[in-house]
């Protein structure tokens, strides 16, 4: 089989097929989740970088990465306009810069790659794999980190490559989706490295779906029932103060239509401080959780003697008080950077500077379980979460993504939940706004789901899960060894060469 030179093409027509490759990855992320085409559209970018250049691999990674996140992330641009009020062409301008942003990690992946390029194909292959993840691991990193849309993301089952996840991780994933696709091509390509190629592949494939079968972590206690609220508050009438009162008696019945041993609320149901929450609203929310032994866990503001706005979770019921506040802000979303406040003033986001709540805050205890609350973004960093376990037997994230409309951005977010669950090994509990409220099993399925813009909750029977999957024990570092580790002996092997 001989497959295109795309390498051979010319300059417009190869960055017309990068561009065009990475938008079409959308397609392998949910709610299509097609995930092989992850791998295919990594292919052609792939069969481009073999023969180019470092500066036309500069040029074909960022195109691909561009077409890749304007496709995937382009929700937010709901976000800017609708509901934050900037006006389309500057939305556009802002968010192409952020785009590109992101994009670039990609770009300096390719560069890196073709710099450090083998004659030996396996080889190459998995330098080229090294090159991609250790550039998304930065993205997930410099200046707060955007881990969104990382290619393992994709891998969610019934992909076999969702089998490492409690090893690896995503990064993982994304690493061995990069190096699987990389030997793929090599063996439809080069005939003598056809067998080797092929049967590595399979391996990690076939090895991946064994995986996938076993259960790193077992259920402790007993089954407890929780209540997952959807109050689906429209975003742009949310901060109405003239309908509070219609959210806080939306919130006050579904609690108690839904009573159980957890219920949980989510981000910011309460779209104001805690402290002016009406006298006794607290305890008419938690009366048919306590009535079981349990308590009601709700999504509120908090602030500080000093100021300090936090984006709080507020249990009430059977146990005292416990609060945790959301740590990981989201940048131009909770907190601007302070040589950009000015841009406060371009958009209309109601609590746009938060302060931060701390990465060492204690796990809620609820009905003789522990659980582990994340808010919205957070549950993207996969490393912060496994700092609550091994005590945690639940995760709880709380979400409010009305932000981004009818949009891909709900499916994706449960997407990402799904590889959270697989690498700690815990039941993730979802209850978000708008969607998706869900339950997550430990091995990536998702039971329950609530359909996206309908008001409701998830009533079910959940067990949590104690016991520590290797990725809870070491988090990304043998993937950052592995990772380094490669690059440095391809950097060797460069230098003996010269």
């Amino acid at each position: 089989m001989n497959l295109p030179r795309l390498s051979d093409f010319s300059l417009r027509r190869q960055s017309l097929i990068a561009l065009v490759s990475g938008t079409l990855t959308v397609f392998a992320y949910a709610p299509f989740n097609l995930f092989p085409l992850a791998g295919l559209c990594f292919a052609v970018l792939w069969l481009m970088w073999q023969n180019a250049s470092p500066r036309r691999a500069l040029g074909l990674g960022f195109l691909w990465g561009f077409g890749q996140f304007w496709a995937g992330g382009g929700w937010l641009f709901v976000a800017f306009h609708v509901y934050g009020g900037m006006n389309p062409p500057l939305t556009i301008f802002f968010l192409s810069i952020f785009f590109a942003y992101l994009a670039l990690w990609g770009t300096l992946a390719g560069w890196l790659f073709v710099k450090l390029r083998s004659p030996q194909p396996l080889l190459n292959a998995a330098i080229g794999a090294a090159c991609w993840s250790l550039g998304e691991w930065v993205r997930g990193w410099f200046f707060t980190g955007v881990p969104w849309l990382a290619l393992g993301y994709t891998q969610t089952p019934p992909s076999p490559i969702a089998g490492y996840a409690p090893l690896f991780g995503s990064y993982g994933a994304g690493f061995l989706l990069v190096f699987v696709t990389a030997l793929i091509v090599t063996a439809c390509a080069d005939k003598t490295q056809r067998i080797r190629a092929g049967v590595l592949a399979f391996a990690i494939l076939a090895i991946g779906g064994v995986l996938r079968l076993m259960p790193w972590t077992a259920p402790v206690g007993e089954p407890i029932k929780v209540a997952l609220i959807q109050p689906n508050i429209p975003q742009d009438l949310k901060w109405d103060s003239a309908r509070l009162q219609d959210w806080l008696l939306r919130n006050l019945e579904l609690t108690q239509q839904h009573p159980a041993q957890l219920v949980a609320l989510p981000e910011t149901t309460l779209p104001l401080f805690d402290r002016q929450l009406p006298e006794g609203y607290l305890d008419a929310l938690a009366a048919g959780a306590k009535s079981l032994g349990g308590d009601v866990i709700t999504g509120s503001f908090t602030q500080d003697a000093q100021g300090g706005i936090y984006n709080s979770a507020i249990s009430h019921g059977t146990q005292p008080r416990q609060v945790y506040s959301k740590n990981h802000l989201l940048p131009f979303g909770e907190f601007v950077p302070g040589f950009m406040r000015w841009l406060l003033d371009l958009v209309n986001i109601p609590m746009a500077d938060q302060t931060r709540g701390g990465a060492t805050q204690a796990n809620f205890n609820i009905a003789g379980q522990k659980v582990a609350v994340n808010i919205c973004y957070e549950d993207v960093f996969g490393e912060e979460l496994i700092h609550a376990l091994p005590e945690a037997t639940l995760m709880l994230n709380m979400s409010n993504l009305a932000w981004y409309g009818n949009s891909h951005a709900q499916p994706q977010h449960l997407q990402i939940a799904q590889y959270r669950a697989m690498e700690a090994g815990r039941p993730m509990l979802r209850s978000t706004n708008t969607g998706m409220t869900a339950i997550v099993m430990p091995d990536g399925s998702v039971p329950h789901v609530l359909k996206a813009f309908t008001t409701g909750a998830i009533d079910a029977e959940v067990r949590g899960y104690g016991g520590l999957t290797p990725y809870a024990r070491w988090g990304n570092w043998p993937v950052l060894t592995v990772l380094v580790a490669l690059l440095g002996m391809a950097l060797w092997r460069k230098r003996q060469n010269t």
